[in-house]
């Protein structure tokens, strides 16, 4: 029995579709906490998106003292990389494949999906972008996160057609900065095409970054 038992909030263009993004909120957090965000979007009109803001189980979570929240994963502990529960990551993999293959059908095509997360639903995002989807998408963004410590190998195809945008709190005091330093180094040194934003906040998405999300959706879904 699937623990995805939730329905994601989708959020419809005016028109019909031909984009998708699909994005995952943080630890704690639920399908709402972006949706003021997402529909003050301003895009073209000749990008008629769609948002998809899946919902993360109910999980103990170790590192809050066994608490049981909206998690994609536990966190076992920080040290100060993340130690993560695999199966639970290799859970979710499935399920956000199942995300893409449904815009699939729809007739969006991976070139116009765009996958997206916030703290651990950006280090879930990075993970599958790069590592288990079947395809490469439009891009992906990661906003104060890390990646993960996963053995499985990263997808040279996917690295290499799928651009990443990066936006981090300089005082970011749950995700440190230096950790969306090493992301960023590592992903660049692997070929991924980078493109990163440092904003003075803390673990947040200030309106600042709203224009720079804009921008990159609007050159990658042209």
């Amino acid at each position: 029995m699937s623990v995805f038992n939730t329905s994601p909030l989708v959020i419809e263009p005016a028109t019909t579709a031909n984009a998708c993004l699909i994005w995952l909120h943080g630890l704690g957090a639920d399908r709402f906490d972006f949706e003021p965000l997402l529909r003050s979007l301003q895009l073209p009109t000749t990008i008629a998106l769609r948002c998809v803001l899946p919902q993360a189980p109910e999980r103990a979570v170790t590192i809050n003292g066994g608490w049981v929240m909206p998690a994609w994963y536990d966190i076992v502990s920080v040290s100060p990389e993340r130690e993560v529960a695999q199966a639970d990551v290799a859970e979710c993999a499935v399920y956000i494949q199942q995300l893409i293959d449904e815009q699939i059908a729809s007739g969006i095509a991976p070139s116009r999906i765009v996958l997206a997360g916030f703290s651990q639903g950006g280090a879930l995002a990075l993970h599958c972008a790069y590592r288990t989807l079947q395809q490469p998408l439009a891009g992906v963004i990661g906003l104060s996160t890390y990646l993960l410590n996963s053995g499985e190998p990263a997808n040279a195809t996917n690295l290499a057609q799928t651009p990443l945008l990066y936006l981090h709190g300089q005082r970011d005091d749950v995700v440190p900065f230096s950790l969306g330093q090493h992301a960023c180094a590592a992903l660049s040194k692997l070929g991924v095409s980078l493109t990163a934003y440092q904003h003075a906040g803390y673990h947040e998405v200030p309106a600042s970054c709203l224009g720079l999300i804009q921008t990159w959706l609007n050159e990658r879904l042209p």
